[in-house]
């Protein structure tokens, strides 16, 4: 023994255990497999283990011959197992299927090469052809290419001239053709069509050969003419003349008759597949051309009923309606011809011809008729093929439709229908009818679906069992003719429909038509007769009021509204929520003349809702419930607004009232800074209005009613005095709202006498605030200082500070000054009495006088210092006639002073120095009783 021999013996050995234990495997994982119920699905384990396994086996090839054919018998019944199971089974054909199957035929590629069986190649081969055709029926195409690929790999070296074998020559040209059909799949036309070129190598002059191979050049060209693709029509014209000439060829080399027969009539077939492209591509000569090729073929002419069809779509083509309409009567007489053909002859040649053509579609059609009264089935396809799928606007549409009209109104297609046993199909034409003049109704084409309803209603027996279907119809009757405005014919419909089936659907109908015809009254005496309906429903009232708006019918939007308000306090489902219907009502009322006190009741029942069920309920929670709240708030303050300036002082009040309410309300337990401030400026301007109205009207409040108000401005100034410690708050509520307050509580609180001493803690109060400015403060001085209520305390505090604070400012308003200190100077004078009055309102006189020291001439109101000095001389009268001498001088020393800084005074200055420099001398002289002061005027 050799070396080389003894050193590899115990390696093989090892090896043939290893094969021994794989093929054991496989064995055991076989019988597994042939004991496998065909019910149950096949596990993952089978095929991942025999994969497994023969993972193993190819890592020790090569194999002894004997190991060879123990693989090739375990290979087949592996296969043999798994076409057991597939005929077993009715499911389709797994992908764990597909492996089992692949696995089988890698076990005869593993081992090709074996010696003792003929052809192995070829059996290896047409193991892989037939699994990737699984791969393929699995769309799974890589792993059938693959195949595919593999079972040529196996046959390529293989001398075609050698093959004798008819089941291996077919395998040749059935592995080009699958390898085609796959990359065709994959879209590389390229090499699907090489492909189909080679197969016409491996022939072999066989007639199935050539039948198979001009197949599939047929079907990839109808492929690419089903795509409807003009760029394509040229390639898939090649595919079909390469298919025509396989054709011609094969006629050539076959010899028996049944052989010939085949390929004569796959020949016609691909001729009338060449028609039809070259009428895609709109070469309507071609067409004809083949058309007539067909017809004079062999004795009898191809007569398939194509022909005429294609004939017929040619001569549109060309706009030779004449031939065309030959053709088509010629369907007429042909009765070998499918209805199915000649009913789309008869849509094409309508779609081409239009509302010219519509007569002659109207004889033929009725002469079609005549082969349809066989059955109602036949009637019902050609008016559903007529009807089309789809429809749009034209008068091609309408021509259409009016073909169907005539057809179905026709009594011999009424009787047809009429007979016995016929009820099914009765019951289709009445939806073929329905569903067509729904879809004119849909497109507005309200002429057109009356007429198809109309024609509808013939095909609903009389009778008690269908008279719920002829109210429906009566109904939808009732809606064309709304839609076409012809009210009284509308009305009639519906109230035959409200005779076969009283509901609420009859109901809305009647009031739609009393809406359209402007009679609000009856519309919502109808309206508000829906609820006795037995299938009423809320949702009905509120279309009602949708309606109405859409026809600017705001009475009867405004019933209904109201109407659909009284349903929601009985705690049942509602189509809207309850504020969406206030609001819509309140807005509708906005727009209605003269609707203020309205608007003001109907916020009031909102309101009074509001405070029933609580804001979250009523106005909804989060971010809607917000913005409903500030709407209904919002709206209630614009009113005020709007009705204050109008002098509807009491509607005001109302609705600045209701918008402090309403700002009020909490919504999802939060409050708002801003909310709090309107709510301090709605019920300021509440107690405005109240007052405004009590001034125009010349009315007096009652003592109650001041008081509420007083409690409410509480109220509001507890929002004032917080806001004075929170500079946000601050910004919210505008300055002058703090006047308002302060004047409203003022003038309120001077109607009752126990309120004197609050009413100059309110203007102190104010005087301190920020808001506080010296206009504000002279109103309420003036405001004061009159009437029969008047505080000659506040008036006095109110016009001293306002004093103080214009003399303050870096440019001081004189005019208001001169007003404020005249006015002071009044009130000193009226409420006070005695020397010390005296010396007061002499003091007031004196800061005149330095106020006016320093200034321009003109700078201080001439009339203003003119009067000041003025009375300030005449003052002296008084004192003198008193013997009060020294305030007598006093007073003239302070009336000349006066008079210097005043022009245009210089006489009366002049009369003043003269008369006061002789008053020392002569009133020691003269009696106290006897003297006389000089007085200017």
């Amino acid at each position: 023994m050799r070396i080389a021999e003894i050193s590899s013996t115990p390696d093989r050995r090892r090896d043939s255990v290893v094969e021994a234990t794989a093929l054991s495997q496989i064995e055991s994982t076989i019988k597994l497999l042939e004991r496998h119920s065909p019910v149950q699905s096949l596990q993952e384990s089978f095929s991942s283990d025999l994969r497994r396994t023969l993972t193993q086996l190819t890592q020790l090839a090569p194999f002894p011959n004997s190991v060879k054919l123990l693989v090739w018998k375990l290979s087949y019944r592996l296969w043999n197992a798994c076409v057991d199971l597939s005929n077993a089974s009715s499911a389709k054909i797994s992908e764990e299927h597909a492996k089992l199957r692949q696995v089988a035929a890698e076990l005869l590629f593993l081992t090709v090469d074996v010696a003792g069986i003929p052809s192995p190649a070829f059996k290896a081969a047409l193991f892989f052809y037939k699994t990737g055709l699984i791969w393929y029926d699995l769309t799974i195409l890589d792993s059938a290419n693959n195949c595919f690929e593999k079972a040529t790999e196996l046959v390529s070296n293989i001398d075609n001239s050698a093959v004798s074998d008819d089941d291996e020559r077919k395998l040749l040209l059935d592995l080009n053709l699958a390898r085609s059909r796959a990359a065709w799949e994959v879209s590389d036309r390229n090499l699907a069509i090489t492909l189909l070129n080679r197969s016409k190598n491996v022939l072999f002059g066989v007639s199935r050969n050539f039948s198979a191979l001009a197949n599939q050049y047929l079907a990839f060209g109808k492929t690419l003419l089903a795509g409807n693709e003009s760029s394509a029509m040229n390639d898939a014209l090649k595919l079909m003349n390469d298919a025509l000439e396989l054709c011609e060829k094969g006629l050539r080399v076959v010899k028996r008759t049944e052989e010939t027969l085949i390929l004569k009539e796959l020949r016609l077939k691909t001729l009338r597949f060449i028609a039809a492209a070259h009428l895609q591509s709109d070469e309507f000569e071609s067409v004809l051309k083949c058309v007539k090729v067909l017809r004079d073929v062999g004795s009898g002419g191809d007569n398939h009923p194509s022909l005429t069809v294609l004939a017929m779509k040619a001569w549109l083509g060309l706009g030779r309606y004449g031939e065309a309409e030959k053709e088509l009567r010629g369907m007429v007489l042909n009765k070998g011809i499918p209805e199915a053909v000649w009913v789309s002859a008869v849509e094409s040649f309508f779609q081409a011809s239009g509302a010219a053509g519509a007569e002659t579609v109207k004889g033929v059609f009725l002469g079609l008729l005549e082969r349809c009264h066989v059955s109602a089935g036949a009637a019902i396809r050609v008016v559903n093929r007529v009807i089309g799928n789809g429809l749009s606007s034209g008068e091609g549409v309408k021509v259409r439709a009016d073909v169907v009209s005539q057809l179905v109104s026709d009594e011999r297609v009424v009787a047809l229908f009429n007979r016995e046993g016929a009820a099914k199909e009765r019951t289709t034409m009445h939806a073929l009818l329905w569903n067509c003049a729904t879809e004119h109704f849909r497109l507005k084409g309200y002429v057109l679906s009356a007429e198809l309803f109309e024609n509808s209603m013939l095909y609903v027996p009389h009778g008690i069992e269908n008279r719920i279907i002829r109210a429906k119809g009566y109904r939808v009757l009732c809606l064309c003719y709304l839609g076409l405005l012809q009210l009284d014919r509308a009305e009639e419909y519906i109230n035959e429909a409200d005779k076969l089936e009283p509901n609420i659907a009859s109901a809305f109908l009647k009031f739609k038509i009393f809406l359209q015809k402007n009679d609000h009254d009856r519309a919502i005496a109808q309206m508000r007769a829906m609820p006795t309906c037995l299938d009423f429903t809320n949702d009905f009232i509120s279309l009602a009021a949708h309606e109405a708006v859409a026809c600017q019918a705001f009475p009867v939007a405004i019933a209904s509204l109201s109407q659909l308000l009284t349903f929601y306090s009985s705690g049942k489902p509602m189509p809207t929520n309850e504020v969406v219907v206030h609001r819509t009502l309140i807005t509708i009322l906005t727009q209605v003349p003269d609707s203020d006190a309205d608007v003001l009741k109907h916020m009031k029942q909102a309101y009074v809702r509001l405070s029933e069920v609580g804001p979250d309920l009523f106005f909804g929670k989060c971010e809607v419930g917000r913005r409903e709240k500030n709407w209904f708030a919002g709206n209630a303050w614009n009113f005020g607004a709007r009705t204050g300036q109008e002098k509807k002082y009491d509607m005001s009040a109302e609705f600045f009232k209701l918008a402090s309410q309403f700002y009020g309300a909490i919504v999802d337990g939060e409050t708002e800074v801003e909310d709090d401030a309107m709510v301090c400026k709605s019920i300021m301007l509440f107690a405005s209005a109240i007052i405004a109205d009590e001034m125009h009207n010349k009315t007096t409040l009652p003592e109650n009613e001041v008081r509420q108000t007083i409690e409410l401005l509480g109220r509001a100034g507890k929002i004032l005095m917080s806001s004075r410690k929170n500079d946000d708050q601050t910004a919210a509520i505008e300055p002058n709202f703090f006047f308002v307050y302060t004047w409203s509580a003022f003038n309120l609180h001077s109607r009752l006498s126990d309120m004197n001493a609050q009413q100059l803690l309110l203007v102190k109060s104010f005087a301190t605030s920020k808001s506080c400015n010296p206009k504000h403060l002279l109103q309420i001085g003036l405001e004061a200082s009159q009437g029969p209520r008047s505080n000659p305390e506040v008036s006095n505090f109110a016009l001293s500070t306002c004093l103080t604070a214009l003399l303050s400012s870096p440019s001081p308003d004189y005019q208001t000054t001169a007003l404020v200190l005249r006015k002071l100077i009044s009130i000193t004078t009226v409420y006070k009495a005695g020397g010390a009055d005296d010396d007061s309102v002499l003091e007031m006189y004196k800061q005149a006088y330095r106020i006016m020291v320093g200034l321009k001439e003109g700078e201080y109101p001439i009339e203003e210092a003119k009067w000041l000095a003025t009375t300030a001389w005449n003052r002296a009268a008084g004192p003198v006639k008193m013997g009060q001498i020294e305030l007598a001088k006093k007073w003239m020393c302070i009336g000349l002073e006066l008079a210097v800084k005043v022009p245009g005074m210089q006489n009366y200055k002049t009369c003043m120095e003269d008369y006061l420099a002789g008053f020392d001398k002569k009133f020691k002289e003269q009696e106290n009783g006897n003297d006389r002061t000089l007085t200017v005027s």
